[in-house]
């Protein structure tokens, strides 16, 4: 079974920094893209970072310049890491992955959401 295994969130002060890992667990036959989103209580869930299969990123206008993505394939593993972090950053963070199954075979899953905390 495959599945989405997420590490690395907590509660840190404003200006601190985080590490979020996303790996993928279970038997694939490659990768296309992997991502981060955020919820903040109350709001929509939303795209953070998104990195494809040849290492192209991007990131959404609230972040750029404090948050990198970045992917090691032969681990099958995401990362966010969280620079000088902000009180509005705080949510939950969900890892995204399309993931090829078989050839030609693509599925969406999400990992079970790790909580950030940013105090101020």
């Amino acid at each position: 079974q495959v599945q989405l295994v997420e590490s690395g969130g907590g509660l840190v002060q404003a200006g601190g920094s985080l590490r979020l890992s996303c790996a993928v667990s279970g038997s694939i036959f490659g990768i296309n893209t992997m991502g981060w989103f955020r919820q903040a209580p109350g709001k929509q869930r939303e795209l953070v970072a998104g990195i494809n299969s040849v290492g192209s990123t991007n990131y959404a206008d609230s972040v750029k310049g404090r948050f990198t993505i970045s992917r090691d394939n032969a681990s099958n593993t995401v990362y966010l890491q969280m620079n000088s972090l902000k009180p509005e950053d705080t949510g939950v963070y969900y890892c995204h992955a399309d993931l090829y199954l078989h050839y030609m075979t693509v599925r969406s899953y999400w990992g079970q959401g790790t909580q950030v905390t940013v105090s101020s």
